[in-house]
This record gives C-alpha cells, structure tokens and sequence, in this order.
C-alpha cells in the first residue's frame, strides 16, 4: 500500500507517517521507484498511535509501549509506562488548575481593587516619566518635577 493511501484510510497526513517512520513508530518497503509501501496492518498501527497520541502519551514513550503491542500482550512493564503517563498528565492538570486559580485570584483582584493589592491606590497616579504628569511640589522639586535645588 502506498503512503497516500495509508494517510487517507488511517486519516491522517503523509507528513505523519514520515515522522511516525523517523521515530521508529512505523516501517515502510522502499519500492523500485523509491515511493514508500506499507503493509495492509499500517492502518490499525497509525490508528493505534493516534490513540496514543490523544491520549497524551509522547512518542518516545510510545515506542517503548509498541513492542508489547506488536506481541499482542500486555505487560507488567506497558501497565507501568502508561500508569507513569498518567501519573505525569494529573501532575500537569495539577499545575494548570493552581496556574488558573492564581489568574482567577488576579482577575478578580483587577476587578476590585483595594490598596492592600494596588499600590497605585495608596500613593498618587503619577510618574515625572509621563508627559502630562503633574508632580506634586516638594522642597527639591517644583510642579513640573524639575529641580529646585540652588535656585532660591
């Protein structure tokens, strides 16, 4: 079966099955022509990694799992490297939950600022950076914010 072919039945693209070929994933003949041709099985193959793939299983991973496949049993081993996977996904989901609650926190704090949050609340909304700021006078300094020193 030709590469184009496998893509369209498994649905997936011909770049798939190129990089799928490169990490040692799936295994094509080389034709006289030099085109690729992949036995009737690559379908279920692509089908499976897929299935790996949107799982969330990374494919370095997935060629350690690939050997147990192709025996047609599981394993003590393949029950590992996929508890592991799941184990590392919870971890990640963890993460992103606390990372979602902190923006919530902020979000809610933007919404309803108080002076223990913002320190624009406790001091005066101005900068001598800006260019319409007015400064408050001081003794070194006059409105404007320029320096008053020796000029008396």
């Amino acid at each position: 079966m030709r590469i184009g072919d496998v893509a369209r039945r498994a649905g997936v693209s011909t770049r798939a099955l190129r990089y799928y070929e490169e990490q040692g994933l799936l295994a094509s003949q080389r034709a006289p022509s030099g085109q690729r041709t992949y036995p009737e099985s690559a379908v279920e193959r692509v089908r499976l990694i897929q299935q790996f793939y949107a799982a969330g299983v990374p494919s370095r991973t997935i060629l350690q799992l690939m050997p147990y496949v192709d025996a047609g049993h599981g394993s003590r081993e393949a029950f590992a490297l996929l508890t592991a996977e799941r184990d590392r996904i919870t971890a990640a989901m963890a993460d992103l939950a606390a990372a979602r609650d902190a923006l919530d926190r902020m979000i809610d704090i933007a919404n309803h600022p108080t002076a223990e949050h913002c320190p624009a609340l406790r001091e005066p909304p101005w900068t001598p950076y800006h260019p319409d700021a007015v400064a408050p006078a001081t003794p070194d300094h006059d409105a404007s914010g320029r320096p008053t020193a020796g000029i008396r």
